[in-house]
């Protein structure tokens, strides 16, 4: 076992091991329904103040750092992930319950987005460059204008529950806020503190291998809403990355906007993810697309962010093949360990409460047991769904309600009471494109991400995806924090007008050190 794989309940200050001044606890095993050595500590108001102010000083440093210094410091990081081998998958297995295929897999992931963001730097059009040639002729003449991107200065990360590694301490909002130059903040999730810690020493030697000011990053340790809403507070934050709750989300958005300097608060909260079986798709189709959805449903326990949450279709003999279909499939899949027993006692108790409500028809319901979750299958009426705003609520868990339509009308009716959503799916053959062609343009208002002939599980890590979407999907629909359009969150424009050469930023010289993209009087251009 290596040094940085030794796990000691320290929070990481600027590089520096510190002990929280705080409440002590400890992750939990949900498997083995036990406690997990070492204690782990909250940091304090003073501690947070600390690393909030290394982040302040480091991020002209951090900022001025060229492209290629920074994309180094993420294969750096990768590297340093990479070479804590089998300690990180073991001990987050331990704290999550998560099966060691799932765990590998995230880390690969996390690594590739490391790698995707390293790329992104070196093709050079992240910073959005743009040159107005004076025209000194014109009357009234025009300056010389010149515009780039530049970080918005320290941001603070909230790590998520249900992927450690991927969405967590070197997540999409920790390594797009570095590709900015922006140090990070980091609160660790408290149910796997001990995973957060390996990582986040990784890191901390990237840093340090790297030469880069100590304060480029720090992980606060500790339970409880206060840390969060601290450091949040603290003067020095100029923007936030969130993936949780709704509740917590929107009470992380009211400190954010509270502030003497309000912040922009980027919260990845709650969604239902309908999926649309349009009438030609469902007829030819029927089984198979159930067969994948009861997959989608139950993926990893239904503890995605993009569970398919709501089904609707036309009511009829193609429909009742449907959930026939998806019935059996989900009657073999047992029950399974959740993150944490307060999801799982979340999701019980939301399964019962729609197990009991009058307008709601049970299909299929697990047998729960302790700290486990299983599958959910309900059906309920388009008027009842329409009526009831409390039907459109997520459920954290594989459960779903399928709706029966009346119509297609009903149906698009349906489409536009939804909120923002992360995803929509349409199934569809050729003969549905007018019907599909009708509901586009509401699901483009209503969700970041549209799938045709998919299910919603499964983010891919890349250029053109969009993870995000209006309210209460997110907390800012213009955003998302997976692929690389996550760096845009952190960034802020700036012109410069008639500046000597000497003094622009090297991106914007005449001649600069390398050629990227600009777009140079109103075109796109490398030279």
């Amino acid at each position: 076992m290596s040094m940085t794989s030794i796990i000691t309940g320290q929070a990481l200050i600027g590089g520096r091991n510190v002990m929280g001044n705080g409440a002590s606890f400890q992750a939990f095993d949900p498997s083995k329904k036990q406690a997990i050595e070492p204690a782990f500590h909250a940091v304090d108001a003073q501690q947070i103040d600390q690393a909030c102010r290394l982040a302040q000083a480091a991020f002209d440093l951090f900022r001025a750092t060229s492209d290629e210094q920074r994309a180094v410091f993420l294969d750096t990081i990768a590297q340093q992930i990479l070479a804590l081998g089998d300690d990180l998958i073991v001990r987050a297995m331990t704290e999550s319950g998560l099966p060691r295929m799932r765990l590998e897999g995230e880390r690969g992931r996390t690594v590739n987005q490391l790698k995707l963001f390293a790329d992104l730097l070196r093709e050079g059009s992240w910073c959005d460059a743009r040159i107005d040639s004076a025209l000194p002729e014109r009357q009234p003449p025009r300056p010389d204008l010149r515009l780039r991107m530049i970080g918005l200065g320290p941001v603070a990360v909230f790590a998520a529950s249900n992927f450690p590694l991927a969405f967590s301490v070197a997540g999409g909002d920790t390594v797009s806020a570095f590709a900015a130059g922006c140090p990070v903040v980091l609160k660790a999730h408290s149910a796997h503190p001990g995973t957060s810690e390996l990582v986040a020493r990784a890191i901390v030697n990237a840093v340090q291998i790297c030469a880069l000011p100590a304060g480029v990053f720090s992980l606060l340790t500790g339970t409880g809403n206060g840390i969060g809403q601290t450091l949040v507070g603290h003067p020095a934050i100029q923007a936030v990355g969130f993936t949780g709750s709704r509740q917590g989300g929107i009470a992380l958005m009211k400190v954010a906007a509270a502030r003497a300097q309000p912040i922009p608060l980027y919260a990845e909260m709650s969604s239902i993810n309908p999926v649309f079986l349009l009438p030609q798709a469902l007829a030819a189709r029927a089984e198979e697309i159930a067969s994948g959805f009861a997959a989608s449903l139950t993926m990893g326990v239904g503890q995605f962010c993009t569970n398919p949450g709501v089904v609707l279709a036309l009511k009829g003999e193609d429909f009742s093949r449907f959930y026939q279909r998806a019935v059996a499939v989900l009657a073999d899949v047992p029950c399974a360990t959740m993150l944490t027993s307060g999801i799982a006692g979340s999701y019980q108790r939301g399964v019962q409460n729609l197990a009991g409500h009058a307008d709601i028809s049970v299909l299929a319901k697990a047998q729960m047991e302790e700290g486990k979750g299983g599958p959910a299958l309900f059906m309920t009426t388009g008027g009842a769904f329409l009526a009831q705003e409390a039907l459109h609520e997520e459920m954290f868990g594989p459960a779903s309600l399928l709706v029966e339509c009346d119509d297609m009308d009903q149906l698009r009716q349906i489409a536009e009471s939804l909120e923002g959503q992360l995803t929509a799916t349409v199934q569809m053959d050729d003969g549905d494109l007018e019907q599909a062609q009708q509901l586009l343009p509401i699901l483009e208002r209503k969700v970041g991400r549209i799938l045709v002939n998919g299910f919603p599980t499964g983010v891919e890590v890349a250029t053109a995806m969009v993870h995000g979407g209006p309210f209460p999907a997110t907390s800012d629909g213009r955003s998302s924090s997976v692929g690389t359009a996550a760096i845009q969150r952190f960034l802020r424009p700036v012109s410069y007008q008639n500046f000597p050469q000497s003094l622009l930023p090297a991106v914007l010289r005449d001649e600069p050190e390398f050629k990227i993209w600009r777009r140079r009087d109103g075109a796109l251009t490398k030279e």
